[in-house]
């Protein structure tokens, strides 16, 4: 059967690097969300199959079509329901194709395109969106040899290179905000809420800090009590976390919650009672989960996912050669690999 040149893969998404948090979390879709949206892309008409991924920093939909420009406008439409508002710029979305979207795909699953280089939890992350593809029925032979393939080049990458030395997790790069911001983590008071992959490597980034006190809460109890007795804290009630504030010094918040958990009004009540001390909150969270209006409350500083940015331009200063090296790994891999991806997906989907 001949090829149909028409048919591609495509890449249509936004980032920290493309789009403020104030954007990215207006695309975020939870975990629980993944198969919905999924099946639901893969309904539209010129998408053939599809895999949808959504971490804190990006929201991208891997996709082949055979009428990029109708799946183009029908996926944007699902998003948006419409046009695109005006408040958000077509400027945030980058939208590759063929051999870029290879590449790109690939870097992601490396942890080269993440915030943080070499991220652990990325790779993770892409395998859960795959999976939940899978279960979606969103995907077929040339979705699953693809991702099949760029899995081994992530690993190759990770395997061959220094870029996972260091801080390589959001939560590890959050604590060094914290200790900046404080001075010293030894004898604070730290509140964790939340229990997923990034509460868990935040709280572990504390305990190797020198953080003594470290209190976890979550809607799920039984998660907060795991992630507490592997890092020495005490569990806290979710319904009860709120007073506790009245003698933290930090808080890092990273739920999969879709509203506001910390808002100026509930704060306010609870700063009366603070003496005056100095209130660190860190909004890991997308969509965000701390009310930015508290960032005028007296006494408050307040640091979401984007402000973790200056330090991490230190980390990928230091890993310049690695980064360039696992560049390199993917260029030979896509010489080798991506004119058979791609032209037997194309076979494959006509």
């Amino acid at each position: 059967m001949e090829s149909n040149s028409q048919t591609q893969l495509r890449c249509l998404g936004l980032n920290y690097r493309t789009a403020p948090v104030a954007v990215r979390e207006r695309f975020a879709v939870p975990r629980s969300g993944l198969v919905q949206g999924n099946a639901a892309i893969a309904a539209l008409q010129g998408v053939q199959e599809c895999v949808l991924l959504s971490t804190c920093n990006r929201t991208e939909i891997y996709y082949w079509t055979e009428s990029p420009d109708l799946a183009h406008r029908n996926i944007m439409s699902y998003f948006f329901g419409g046009e695109i508002p005006s408040e958000v710029s077509s400027a945030c979305f980058y939208d590759y194709q063929s051999e870029s979207a290879l590449e790109h795909l690939a870097c992601v699953a490396a942890g080269l395109d993440s915030m943080v280089v070499g991220e652990t939890e990325i790779f993770g992350q892409l395998k859960e969106a795959y999976r939940a593809a899978q279960e979606a029925g969103s995907t077929s032979t040339a979705a699953n040899r693809t991702f099949q393939r760029v899995f081994s080049v992530g690993k190759k990458v990770r395997t061959e290179t220094q870029i996972t030395s260091g801080p390589t997790s959001l939560g590890a790069v959050a604590v060094q905000l914290a200790g900046r911001a404080l001075g010293n983590l030894e004898g604070a008071n730290v509140l964790v809420v939340g229990a997923g992959e990034i509460a868990r490597s935040t709280a572990q980034s504390l305990r190797s800090r020198g953080a003594e006190s470290i209190f976890v809460a979550n809607r799920s109890y039984d998660r907060a009590l795991l992630l507490a007795e592997q890092v020495g804290g005490k569990v806290i009630r979710f319904a009860e976390w709120i007073p506790y504030l009245e003698q933290i010094d930090i808080v890092i918040v990273s739920t999969a919650a879709p509203v506001y958990v910390v808002t100026a009004d509930v704060l306010s009540a609870v700063l009366a009672a603070r003496s005056q001390r100095s209130l660190f909150l860190i909004d890991l969270s997308v969509p965000r989960n701390v009310d930015p209006a508290c960032a005028v409350l007296p006494g408050v500083h307040l640091y979401d996912i984007d402000d973790m940015q200056g330090i991490v331009s230190d980390t990928h200063s230091r890993r310049a050669s690695q980064i360039e090296q696992g560049r390199g790994i993917i260029r030979d891999w896509l010489q080798e690999n991506a004119p058979d991806i791609l032209h037997r997906n194309a076979v494959l989907l006509t």
